[in-house]
Order: structure tokens, then sequence, then C-alpha cells
């Protein structure tokens, strides 16, 4: 039987949504069952257990946890619009409303002893590349405060590279339905197993922190696809005085994956001019850099945030420029506001591949193929614009529905942050999103 806080959901999430047009899409709801089910079974557990547990040795337990219900809802049928490239498909082309792009469901468990020791265990559950959603864990790590103001950490952390990296994926701690996906779905590796240190100070009134953080990590997308980056080494610094907020990180790390193998070991077999291609383009321990820039003002009846990111990924993954600015106003419960971002290729986004000329037939064919394979490859390079609007409403103090409206762009040929393209797509035609999400914290 549901517990009356599940039902409470789900009456919300009906109420927000056109629900005689979502309903048509129940295979795909069908597959959210398990989440849905694993959601009220983890709130009602952790409401049960109260917040907080202590010993009479000093030792505090914390449990907690977060969650997102939402729907989707694309106009373009020629491709998938998703958060994250990590995510199997979306809204568009695969299905017209879809449950998968900003669901998830997180359990969080810390413990503090002597105001020295402190960890946390976080597992989320969402959709992932392979369309399962087999819980992974977001956070392992054990902190040693070895003074006020210098922290260690080691285990399984937040990369701390963007302004939202610490609740990137906790949808009630800001304002927008997600994070916008031309800025942060440029890097979606979110943790890394490793290390950092935290040192806090202050100058005048300015608070400064800075922490330095290395590590590594895998994400499998399938049973024979993987992610891996090894190396992962940076620094980020944040200034805060007053309402306003600056943060500026630097990182690099070793990327490798088997994602497109096969197509870089076909250009190899045709000798020096197909293997510059796969060198150029494959991505085997190939170094990325990338750097951050951002601003938050929230003086508390309003708040405007930007944020700027430049990478070189030495692959098809190319270079890019990425930037948003949103801003919004709080009118009691409600939080209307609005975004633009964008995403711009810094490389070129087309190369003629191999020549034809002078092959014999079958090879001439075999190599067209490849061509048209680097052209696919290389559209994934993105190139888009997108302006949202939204309204957030905290109708209770541990819950916030969101409805935002997107128009994005992808350009100059490429398919943006689009993904899952049928034959008809055509890089310039405007995508029209709509989403509704219920977020919440227990």
């Amino acid at each position: 039987m549901k517990s009356r806080s599940c039902l409470a959901v789900e009456t919300v999430v009906m109420e927000a949504c056109n629900w005689n047009q979502v309903m048509q899409t129940n295979t795909r709801i069908s597959r959210l069952s398990p989440f849905i089910l694993y959601a009220c079974a983890l709130g009602a557990a952790l409401a049960a257990g109260s917040a907080r547990a202590e010993d009479g040795e000093g030792l505090k337990w914390t449990f907690g946890g977060f969650g997102s219900i939402g729907m989707v809802h694309s106009d373009y049928d020629q491709a998938d619009f998703v958060a994250s490239v990590l995510k199997g498909d979306g809204a568009g082309g695969t299905h017209a409303w879809v449950p998968d792009t900003d669901s998830r469901i997180a359990a969080q468990l810390g413990f503090t002893y002597n105001k020295k020791w402190s960890g946390v265990v976080q597992v989320i559950t969402e959709q992932r590349w392979n369309g399962s959603y087999k819980p992974v864990a977001e956070w392992v790590n054990v902190k040693y405060q070895a003074t006020p103001d210098l922290a260690l950490r080691v285990g399984r952390i937040a990369l701390p590279i963007f302004l939202a990296a610490d609740y990137r994926k906790i949808g009630y701690a800001y304002p927008w339905v997600r994070t916008p996906v031309e800025v942060y779905g440029g890097i979606p590796l979110t943790n890394s197993d490793g290390a950092d240190v935290t040192y806090r100070w202050q100058t005048g009134g300015v608070k400064h922190v800075t922490q330095a953080f290395y590590g590594k990590a895998h994400i499998n997308l399938s049973d024979d696809s993987f992610v891996k980056a090894r190396g992962i080494a940076g620094v980020t610094h944040s200034a805060e005085l007053g309402a306003t907020t600056l943060r500026a990180s630097a990182f690099t790390a070793v990327l490798h994956t088997n994602l497109i193998t096969f197509l870089f070991d076909g250009f190899r077999k045709f000798g020096p001019r197909g293997v510059a291609i796969a060198e150029k383009y494959d991505v085997v321990d190939k170094r990325t850099d990338g750097m951050t820039v951002s601003v938050n003002h929230d003086p508390g009846q309003w708040f405007v945030m930007a944020e700027a990111a430049t990478t070189n990924g030495r692959s098809y993954l190319a270079k890019t420029r990425t930037m948003f600015v949103s801003a919004g106003y709080r009118a009691g419960e409600f939080t209307p506001y609005a975004t633009y971002s964008r995403v711009d290729a810094r490389s070129p986004t087309r190369d003629p591949g191999l020549p034809l000329a002078g092959l014999p037939r079958p090879l001439a064919a075999a190599a067209a193929e490849l061509n048209y394979g680097l052209e696919l490859t290389l559209r994934t390079i993105p190139v888009q614009t997108n302006f949202a609007a939204g309204v957030r409403w905290d109708f209770r103090p541990d819950m916030a529905l969101k409805l935002q409206y997107e128009r994005l762009k992808p350009r100059d040929g490429s398919r943006g942050t689009l993904t899952n393209l049928k034959p008809g797509f055509q890089s310039g035609v405007p995508v029209h999103v709509t989403s509704a999400v219920l977020d919440f914290v227990f």
C-alpha cells in the first residue's frame, strides 16, 4: 500500500501535467514504477527513523535524502532532448513525453565524531545510459577536520568544478527544473575517487575557500562500453562578500572511452591518412583541460547568476565555450525566472575524411561509410543556444513544484545537446521543450 506522502506526490504531479496526454506514454511510466516504489519506501523509512541518532560516545548519525519526479515534452520528433549525454534517451524522437529526464531519488547517511571526523554515503538512482535505474554510490568519503579552517577528504567526492557542483543533482537546491544543459552537460562527470584538501581564510570582509583535488572516475555505460578519467586534478577558489559569491576552477584529466573505437579502428586500416584521423579524434588517453568562472548575487528578494566555461578535449570532444546567465524574483511562494545559455565550438566541426579518388570501388565504398561516420561524430560537438523561462512554487517547506519552457536551437550543422538523431534531423530547427518537476527533500 502506498504511503500518504507518496499519494500526495502523485496528486501534485497529476495536477501539474496534462495527464490525458501523459498516460499515452504508459510504457515509459511503467519503467519508472520501480523508481516510484523505491522512492516511497525510502522516504517512509527515513521519515520513520527520524532525522538524527546519537550514541553516548559523541558519535552522531544523520539520515536524509532528496528526489525529483518529473515529466518532459519535446515537440521535435527527429531527436531526443536529454539532460545529460549519460542518459539513454529523452523526449522528442523516442517518445514525446518522458519521465526519465529529471526523475531521481537519493538517500544519504552521514556521521560526525568529536568534531574532527565525519563521513557521508550518498546513493542515487536515476536513468542511466543503458536505460536502467540501477542505484549507484554518488558520494562515499571520510573527512578529517585538521583545524577549524583546514579539512582533508578521501573517497568518492563531488567534483568541485561548477557553481552548483555540490548540489547539481539536488533539484530542490536551485530555482530551475535542471541546471543549464549547455554548460553542465558539457562535463557530465559529477564525482571522482580520490582526495581533496580545503582551506578557509579571510581578508577583510571577504571569505575565501580554496580547494585542491585529485582522483579518477570510471562510468560503465553498458556491459561493454565505458568512460574513464584518470589524473583528474584541479583547484577551485571561491570568494564571498555579503550577498555576492565569485568562483573559479581549473582542472585537467586524461579521458578514455571505447564508445566509437570501432569507427577509428576502421580509419587506421587506410594507411597514414586514416591513422592521422584516428589519432586526432579518438578518445584514447587524451588530455582534457578546462576552466570555469561564475558569479552569484542573491540578496534574498531576487537573484542573478552567471557562469562560463571553456574546455579543450583534444579529440572529437573538441574545444568548446559555454555560458549561462539567469535571474529570478521571489514573490512569496512563487519564483519566476529566466535563463539564457549557449555553447559554441572553438574547433572545426567538419573534416573531409579519407580521399576517395583513386581507390578501388569496394575500398571507396568503405571509406565513404567511414567518412559519413566521422561526419555524424563531429555533429556531436555542441553548438546551441537556449532560452528558458519558468516558475518555482514552494508550496511547502520541503517541496517545490516547477514548470519550465525552453526554446533551444542547434546551429552550424551541430546536433547541439540532442541525442538519438533520426534520418530527418536538421540543425537550425528550433526545439520547444516543456518540463514539470516536483522536487523534495526529506
